[in-house]
């Protein structure tokens, strides 16, 4: 698909303003409460010891908060921290070049971790477990390899996908915790705190309305907080009700459930095509016009969630729940 969607959970759609939302300490940060209370007692262990924490790995569906955890670690610990992506880290010298510039304690993030390719994975083995990386200098027979010690410091790797994780970089990680979806109780408090961070006046009826479409995701709620408020302003007030909650809503699409238009459109999809199913990946990717990651990493994994799409090892198929969402006669 060439257009972007509402409901797209990658991070490269936000807009700046959102780093103003992110929390600073684990008081700000809402909701994962036994991955906070863990959390905070690896932070005041590793603090008493004087050492950093131990590398950490974060799975979960998109738009969960991974990045701002480890923002909120790095303050924790009073240290800095490098953001960088799977997908950018092409050679092992883009790895390298980080790594020997991080000074002691440095937190780095790697998201997306999962795709890293072979050789720039190698890398981190030895700069996790002994704190050193092997740089070769030169090429053809002139070349030689140079051992550089790196200062100490803490890699939070961030992944949709553990299972796509090879063993031994899963293994080199000591702390390894799942993100949950957010309730719609925890999603109306991260709403209320991003408005009164924005100054935006609301009704409580409309955080309620937000948080129920907001997918189980603090990204989306924050998102449809600031179009609504859009809404609000030139059809309004200024002041989010239930009207503007309404308004943006049915502009975008998107329905009590959550669906967005293309949501929908692979429900009927697999309903008018395949019966219902099963279909395969392969050939749901080819229906959709999209390739087999995209499809697995984010369209379905909100459909399953919700029970509207269950996975057999036959292909994909479309659940009763769904036909009657949809107000179709369910397959018989």
């Amino acid at each position: 698909m060439d257009f972007e969607r509402f409901t797209d959970l990658n991070e490269h759609i936000e807009d700046n303003a959102t780093n103003n939302l992110r929390p600073k300490t684990f008081d700000d940060y809402i909701g994962q409460e036994k991955l906070k209370q863990a959390m905070k007692l690896y932070i005041k262990a590793a603090k008493l010891r004087d050492e950093p924490v131990d590398h950490i790995l974060l799975y979960g569906p998109p738009g969960l908060g991974k990045t701002s955890l480890a923002y909120v670690v790095a303050n924790e610990m009073n240290k800095n921290i490098k953001i960088t992506s799977g997908p950018v880290l092409e050679k092992s010298g883009d790895l390298a070049s980080i790594l020997t510039s991080l000074e002691d304690g440095d937190i780095l993030f790697i998201d997306e971790i999962h795709r890293l390719n072979t050789s720039v994975e190698e890398i981190l083995y030895p700069a996790m477990e002994d704190g050193e990386i092997d740089i070769l200098i030169g090429k053809g027979h002139a070349a030689k390899s140079i051992r550089i010690e790196l200062p100490r410091f803490t890699l939070i790797g961030a992944t949709t996908n553990a299972g796509k994780l090879s063993k031994p970089l899963r293994d080199r990680f000591g702390v390894t915790h799942r993100m949950d979806m957010y309730t719609t109780k925890e999603l109306e408090h991260i709403i209320k705190r991003s408005a009164s961070i924005f100054e935006i006046e609301y009704e409580q009826d409309a955080i309620e309305s937000m948080a129920r479409r907001s997918r189980g995701t603090p990204r989306l709620a924050n998102r449809l907080l600031k179009r609504a408020r859009d809404y609000a302003t030139i059809n309004g007030n200024g002041k989010i009700d239930a009207k503007s909650v309404s308004g943006i809503l049915n502009m975008l699409e998107i329905d009590e459930f959550g669906l967005d238009s293309m949501d929908r459109s692979i429900l009927i999809k697999i309903i008018e095509n395949y019966n219902g199913g099963p279909v395969g990946l392969e050939t749901l990717a080819i229906l959709l016009g999209e390739d087999k990651r995209t499809v697995e990493e984010v369209y379905e994994p909100y459909l399953i969630s919700q029970g509207l799409i269950k996975r057999t090892h036959r292909g994909r198929m479309v659940t009763d729940k769904a036909y009657i969402h949809l107000g179709l006669k369910e397959k018989p």
